[in-house]
């Protein structure tokens, strides 16, 4: 019937597992609904608040969002709770740490916490304000999923969160003995952790010189594009140790470390790299300083064991400058390759293919630069894996057919023996070639053309 509320038939349990889904916010809309809707927002097993969601104009804004959380929490004082999740990072609000630690006693499987940001100044200083968690969060039996960003973690002296698998942490602070492998350690069945480091120094002004990551459940590790252009290494000598016998996928998409030391890696199934080894944003590792070369050797061996591998631009020029020093290990188990080629390093194309001797697919992206004046291309050397494995091949990123990119796809249809699919992406932009053409040249340049599936298409 046109006009029937079919929702608020529903039983109270299944619309406040509704509301719950919303942001707090709007879930306190519904109250003007009708007299049933009018506390029902206060049933919601969860908070989700922002400090935006309050007027910026009430000089008693800490007192107004805190009494807001009191309520809440007092309405129904013996509910489970399932949800936390508050961003007060514009504001320094005293007790939040309290009302923190009640929602773990009652039970909550996330907590999403970004703690505030704020400086206080002391004689003339401005130091920053650290919120630190309540020390029952680290025996919280409940807690699936934890996410916490510029919180501060003291040392509670025993960690045990027995239900833990998914752990965000995002520029924090560790005072004392607390550490990264003492929380980690503590997390018996955590399967996936990402970690952005912070920048400025810790609170003793003592930089952990050794950040580690020891668990035997950890599936997934992940570093994510966090700083860019602002990346730099304040602190110096800071290492990342992992060592993860269980870790199938890593994905590396910053240098938030000096140094990466990887131990165990023996499931490792996914490599994802876009670093260049060296912290701050606009500097190369130096190819003559023996101790980082080393460094190099010793973490492409210990995640020599991938199976797939994606790699950027960047890792790519880093890799070059590591091999005119030392030899890149052989990944004898990788099948997949996703590689972001600058094109003036096409020529060690066929030198990095060594590595990989037992690789499958290909997938070769290539940033050309048509401006930079380039010597011309000559790919001569066949790789092991073109005479036996190497069965489909994706050329991406081509803008043109003009000489050089003709030269790259007869490089593959004449000297890979088992290939059966060769895929050319043309970016979608204005060129002189039609994809009729492309595959007119390509029948002239090689009969391998008869014996392999050739696609030519746009990204």
């Amino acid at each position: 019937m046109p006009g029937f509320d079919r929702i608020s038939e529903l039983p109270e349990s299944l619309i406040t597992q509704i509301l719950l889904c919303l942001p707090t916010k709007d879930s306190v809309k519904t109250s003007v609904l009708s007299t049933r809707w009018k506390n029902l927002w206060l049933n919601v097993p969860g908070l989700d608040l922002n400090y935006r969601d309050f007027p910026k104009e009430d000089e008693e804004y800490e007192e107004v969002f805190i009494n807001f959380i009191d309520r809440f929490l007092e309405f129904n004082p013996e509910s489970r709770l399932q949800k936390f999740k508050v961003d007060y990072s514009k504001r320094e609000i005293l007790g939040f740490k309290d009302r923190i630690g009640t929602v773990i006693n009652r039970g909550i499987r996330l907590l999403d916490a970004v703690s505030s940001t704020e400086y206080r100044e002391d004689d003339g200083i401005m130091y920053p304000y650290f919120e630190f968690m309540p020390l029952n969060l680290f025996t919280s039996k409940t807690l699936v999923y934890l996410k916490l960003r510029y919180s501060a973690l003291s040392d509670p002296g025993f960690v045990y969160m027995p239900c833990l698998k998914f752990m965000i942490l995002r520029e924090i602070r560790w005072s004392g003995t607390m550490s990264l492998e003492k929380l980690v350690s503590g997390c018996p069945v955590l399967e996936e952790l990402t970690l952005v480091r912070t920048l400025a120094s810790a609170i003793d002004d003592d930089e952990l010189a050794v950040s580690r990551v020891r668990s035997g459940s950890l599936k997934t590790f992940y570093v994510p594009l966090a700083y860019g252009v602002c990346c730099s290494s304040r602190v110096q000598h800071t290492v990342l140790e992992i060592d993860a016998p269980g870790l199938e996928n890593m994905i590396l998409k910053e240098d938030h470390f000096e140094k990466i030391v990887v131990k165990n890696l023996t499931s490792l199934f996914m490599i994802d790299l876009d670093v260049k080894f060296a912290v701050n944003y606009d500097s190369s590792f130096d190819p003559e300083d023996l101790s980082k070369t080393n460094e190099i050797r010793d973490f492409l061996s210990g995640i020599s064991r991938a199976r797939h591998m994606i790699i950027s631009h960047k890792t790519v020029k880093a890799l070059d400058r590591f091999s005119k020093v030392g030899s890149i290990p052989k990944f004898n188990n990788l099948s997949r390759l996703q590689a972001e080629f600058p094109s003036p390093l096409l020529p060690i194309l066929p030198a990095f293919l060594e590595s990989f001797p037992n690789l499958k697919i290909l997938i070769l992206k290539i940033k050309f630069a048509k401006d930079d004046e380039t010597e011309e291309l000559n790919l001569v050397n066949v790789p092991r894996c073109f005479i036996s494995t190497l069965e489909c091949v994706e050329i991406k990123g081509l803008f043109e057919w003009e000489e050089e990119e003709m030269k790259i796809a007869r490089y593959f249809l004449e000297n890979s023996a088992v290939l059966k699919k060769l895929t050319l992406s043309f970016i979608d932009y204005p060129r002189y070639a039609s994809n009729s053409d492309v595959y007119e040249e390509l029948d002239k340049l090689t009969k391998s053309s008869r014996r392999c599936q050739i696609i030519v298409d746009d990204d």
